[in-house]
């Protein structure tokens, strides 16, 4: 087992900001977790459970690092279950595979499940902790089981879906270190044509009404453009580069306000938890913040689609800076309270930093949507 002290984590995520980790410990084959168990239980007493870091294209590390031992999963592997005469499909991936490279996977195979989360950047094993989706597909639709480290027990378990509370952009391992994640099983159905497709941007890709099922590469292809075209495929863009995705998570609005924002053209949407959402994009663009504006000192709002990114220059308390200004922004503007999505790594006040701001002057009441 290999321990880097002082290791830098700017590289090792997306926003490329960022101080040192006090160690970093990275686990490439769950044959080493026993060294690995060895190392971390010797400075749980001063920093508790380590840190998980996947690709780090959800996290805002603190400018002063990180004093918890951080340990970074890039263990690869998908095992599948299943003949292929079989209606559903098992498949058990290790939590350091690209979510990415595990979509392709299952679309190669014919399977339908996960088609809507191509593009989507990460490891297998962060998916299930904010429950990712995008266009009417989440983790939470075919995850069965996840097996991890409990550090509190000290010792492997097994959870099931059921039990790992998965939410809008939520889950059990969100608002706890307690479990690290090793692999994950999915269940997935046969099928040669993708689930219904209801999301108007990727219909209008594809050139069909709501409620079409398309071919399973067609609709993966129609998602990845659709991304793109929005600067969310990493890679894939000169521009803004340095992004976390969505800062912010779609806000929950009641039904009084579903009407109105829809008559103003907004993205509202009926999402998988029975909520109903808008999207947070079109809050930052009805705010007044315009595409390519700056924020602050090397951070702005993409030019390329309503979200923040990172400059030159920038940091960590610049990036958080921003959110909180976007957020106090759209609450004047429009009532809505936004919640940031983003996983704030390192010696923050507050893991979370997601708080009620105070209102400033005059504006629309009361504040809907936190998370």
């Amino acid at each position: 087992m290999r321990i880097v002290h002082g290791a830098e984590l700017a590289p090792l995520t997306t926003l490329g900001i960022g101080g040192p980790a006090a160690s970093l410990v990275e686990l490439r084959d769950l044959a080493d977790l026993p060294d690995v168990v060895t190392y971390a239980r010797q400075e749980m007493d001063r920093h508790g459970p380590p840190v998980a870091l996947g690709h780090g294209s959800n996290v805002l590390v603190h400018d002063a690092g990180c004093s918890a031992p951080v340990l970074r999963m890039t263990n690869r592997g998908i095992r599948w279950s299943g003949a292929r005469d079989e209606d559903r499909v098992q498949v058990e991936v290790q939590a350091g595979h690209p979510l990415a490279d595990l979509v392709a996977a299952t679309v190669a195979e014919g399977l339908t499940g996960m088609e809507m989360l191509t593009g989507i950047p990460g490891t297998v094993g962060a998916a299930p902790v904010q429950n990712v989706g995008a266009y009417g597909q989440e983790v939470s639709d075919t995850l069965v089981e996840v097996r991890a480290w409990d550090w509190r027990l000290n010792r492997h378990v097994t959870l099931p879906a059921a039990q790992c509370e998965l939410g809008h952009r939520t889950s059990v391992f969100k608002r706890s270190r307690r479990r690290l994640l090793l692999s994950l099983v999915f269940s997935l159905r046969r099928s040669a044509r993708s689930a219904p497709v209801r999301y108007r941007q990727v219909t209008d890709a594809l050139g069909v009404p709501p409620g079409s099922r398309v071919p399973l590469a067609e609709a993966a292809r129609a998602v990845l453009a659709v991304r793109r075209a929005k600067g969310m495929v990493l890679g894939s863009s000169l521009h803004d580069e340095r992004s976390v995705g969505s800062v912010f998570l779609s806000p929950a609005i009641p039904p009084s306000r579903v009407g109105e924002l829809r008559a103003a053209g907004a993205p509202v949407n009926r999402f998988p938890d029975g909520s109903t959402r808008v999207s947070a994009s079109r809050l930052i663009r009805d705010a007044g913040f315009g595409l390519g504006s700056p924020v602050v000192r090397g951070v702005q709002i993409s030019a390329l689609h309503p979200t923040l990114v990172a400059g030159d220059g920038a940091t960590a308390a610049d990036f958080a800076r921003a959110v909180d200004i976007v957020r106090r922004r759209v609450l004047d503007r429009t009532g809505v309270l936004l919640s940031p999505e983003i996983d704030y790594l390192g010696d923050w006040e507050s893991p979370s930093r997601i708080r009620r701001l105070p209102r400033r002057g005059r504006g629309p009441a009361p504040a809907v949507g936190e998370s």
